[in-house]
């Protein structure tokens, strides 16, 4: 596939946290804009962000050149206000998509972090990529709260090349995140967005995740599977017989299937969940 790339100098690096961020984080990073990975059920395809370009989503990407300057110089104010900064990276792109090796502006970004640190990141990605990081990682972890989050929405490769078919496999993510967990960072498994899975999923996680995040497209899309329903998710799980993998209230199951293997206090469920009930 073709991947339209840019490279641009973008005005800010840190967006104030809305929505399903704006519990737990005060600002959102997104280090590129656009994703090559592609995911079919991605809700970034139904915000402005790719509504108003002309190239479909996963087949661009913008470099942002400054952002580990921009991050410097916006830290720099954020600190001066005495505030509180906790930071989600990436909420409409993924941190370590295929560019990163050569442009490395997450790593960038990261060193940066080690001059000034915030009080908390949770960096969000499905690529074994991140382990390129561990040293940073390891460094950061003593000056502020870090997570790391890997997507891992089934453990059945098959089942991820139908939805995700330009993404890490499923084996490789749960290396990486096991090598995180060895090094001594704290990790999570993000079960999102639930995908069919075989009944060992939860013991392929052990040693590999300190905690587990669930969600689904429809307490996760940020419109209650509005946006899930425009994307045409229900036909698609309709059409490989994956219906009752799309009831409205299956992250209350996978919860609780979950918590056979993990302690409820480290199996988590995205925030939206009571709104479902």
């Amino acid at each position: 596939m073709m991947i339209e790339i840019k490279e641009i100098f973008a005005k800010k690096i840190l967006t104030e946290a809305s929505g399903y961020l704006d519990v737990g984080y005060t600002h959102s990073l997104n280090a590129y804009s656009g994703c090559a990975f592609a995911c079919s059920y991605c809700y970034v395809r139904e915000m402005p962000i790719q509504k108003f370009r002309d190239v479909p989503w996963g087949q661009w990407v913008d470099i942002k050149l400054n952002a580990a300057d921009n991050y410097r110089n916006e830290m720099q104010k954020l600190r001066k206000k005495k505030k509180p900064v906790r930071l989600f990276m990436s909420s409409a792109t993924d941190p370590y998509q295929p560019l990163e090796q050569k442009a490395g502006i997450t790593r960038a970004i990261l060193e940066a972090m080690l001059e000034q640190p915030p009080d908390m990141v949770q960096i969000q990605t499905r690529s074994p990529w991140v382990t390129r990081d561990i040293d940073i990682l390891q460094q950061l972890q003593n000056k502020c709260e870090v997570l790391i989050s890997m997507t891992i929405e089934t453990d059945r490769d098959e089942v991820r090349r139908l939805f995700a078919p330009y993404a890490p496999g499923i084996k490789q993510r749960i290396e990486a995140l096991k090598k995180l967990h060895e090094a001594g960072i704290t990790t999570q498994a993000s079960i999102s967005p639930v995908l069919p899975f075989t009944p060992d999923f939860p013991q392929s996680l052990i040693g590999a995740a300190d905690y587990i995040w669930i969600d689904t497209l429809i307490i996760g899309d940020g419109s209650m599977g509005r946006r899930s329903a425009r994307l045409g998710m229900p036909g698609r799980f309709a059409e490989h017989g994956f219906e009752k993998w799309y009831e409205p209230n299956l992250h209350l199951k996978v919860e609780k299937y979950f918590e056979k293997w993990y302690p409820s206090d480290r199996v988590r469920v995205s925030r939206d969940e009571a709104l479902s009930k």
